[in-house]
């Protein structure tokens, strides 16, 4: 079995996935870890799509309230929220046809890990994006 911190499958995510990150639960919320790690996406060129109930625009770009919800395919989902509702999300990804999944640090949900790279999606949890871009220059 892959492991779900693989750097390889990081490299891969963050250089070869695509340039569409869905972030759930990201909102305005500056002070929130999400918020953050958009920023960074974006300054590296990602197209950042918030997710999250009040559907509002974020750094620039218009919200969604659900996966669903997105007009347009998206890449990879970034998630922010606890692991009780995590797996959820991993699954509407699978469902929305995204090409990979990243659970942020803290994030772990094995099942959701197993169900995930069975369909086919990458996949990596309990790691930051923000943290491991920088590390690819």
């Amino acid at each position: 079995m892959t492991s779900y911190r693989d750097d390889a499958t990081v490299r891969e995510i963050l250089t070869g996935t695509g340039d569409t990150w869905a972030v759930v639960g990201l909102s305005t919320n500056t002070a929130r870890a999400a918020y953050g790690v958009a920023r960074v996406l974006q300054r590296y060129g990602k197209r950042i799509v918030p997710v999250h109930p009040k559907a509002e625009t974020v750094l620039g770009e218009p919200g969604y309230r659900t996966l669903a919800e997105i007009p347009f395919p998206v890449d990879v989902v970034d998630v922010f929220v606890n692991s009780a509702l995590a797996g959820e999300v991993a699954d509407e990804a699978v469902a929305v046809g995204a090409k990979a999944v990243w659970f942020q640090l803290g994030v772990v949900d094995e099942a959701a890990f197993e169900r995930t790279t069975a369909a086919g999606l990458a996949m990596v949890m309990d790691k930051c994006p923000a943290i491991e871009i920088p590390l690819l220059d």
